[in-house]
């Protein structure tokens, strides 16, 4: 699932190319998915768009937000004026635009389209009233955000009041808002810490590596526009580049760019752990 790079990427391009566009009609083409009267954003123009940990919004000067969860495989992608020259779309926006996975078309002012596709199904569009978009219940379980947020003596102090294992902590989107799979694996890797071990028996030099390489990786994501491991890709429909430059994440089997032993995966929750059994303790 996309996590705050990736979000944050397409929040970016959003901003870049949406505001200052008015919704001119919404075509609604999978509704189990789609929340709210579209008539209550048509004459609306975007003002500001932002991020909610793994979710974001689409603020219009009539006091109407659109809220998006992409959750795995959704996609936001945008053609129109302000997107300069042909854009061509990356092989992962599988059956193209306007085609089998294309859910909700926004049609906006001066020719532009925003397309909402999503091949599992999973995400979601809510119109919410601004003013009540921070009161929603998704929004407001959201722990801090690392990157803007959370300190380290509140990292400190989440980590010590569990037993949970440190992966799972670090993706509870309730403690620490956008961290998900491939960023804990590769924050854990840094931090030279093992995914299973007891979040309370951390030390407090731990804590700190990890938190440090937490804001490290998270940082790296956005330099490289976000991983586009499965189907992210940015509004402008191309491809982020962090899956060329993961630490441990994906790499079982391969050697550890620290040691050179060779990369173990496990699952954890379900989800495909890394790790190295001799650089992670």
């Amino acid at each position: 699932m996309p996590e705050l790079p990736e979000v944050e990427s397409i929040k970016k391009q959003l901003e870049k190319y949406l505001i200052g566009h008015i919704v001119k009609d919404v075509e609604i083409r999978y509704g189990k998915k789609f929340e709210g009267n579209p008539k209550e954003i048509i004459g609306g123009k975007v003002i500001k768009v932002r991020r909610f940990g793994k979710a974001q919004s689409i603020d219009l000067d009539n006091d109407y937000s659109i809220l998006i969860h992409i959750k795995l495989t959704g996609q936001l992608i945008y053609k129109g004026p302000n997107l300069k020259g042909r854009s061509r779309v990356s092989e992962k926006v599988k059956g193209g635009l306007e085609g089998k996975h294309t859910h909700i078309i926004f049609h906006l002012d001066g020719g532009g389209v925003l397309y909402y596709n999503d091949v599992r199904k999973f995400g979601w569009l809510k119109i919410v009233k601004t003013p009540k978009l921070e009161e929603e219940s998704f929004i407001k379980k959201l722990g801090p955000e690392p990157l803007k947020d959370l300190t380290q003596e509140d990292f400190k102090e989440t980590v010590k009041s569990t037993k949970r294992n440190i992966k799972t902590l670090l993706m509870d989107q309730t403690k620490i808002a956008g961290v998900g799979n491939i960023y804990a694996n590769d924050a854990l890797w840094l931090a030279g810490v093992k995914p299973t071990k007891e979040s309370k028996k951390l030390g407090n030099e731990e804590i700190r590596k990890l938190f440090n390489a937490m804001e490290s990786v998270l940082k790296e994501g956005l330099k490289r526009g976000g991983a586009s491991e499965l189907a992210f890709v940015t509004p402008d429909g191309k491809e982020g580049k962090y899956q060329e430059y993961t630490l441990v994440y994906g790499r079982g089997g391969k050697r550890c760019k620290r040691c050179k032993s060779v990369i173990m995966k496990m699952k954890i929750s379900g989800r495909g752990t890394y790790y190295c059994a001799n650089c992670q303790k």
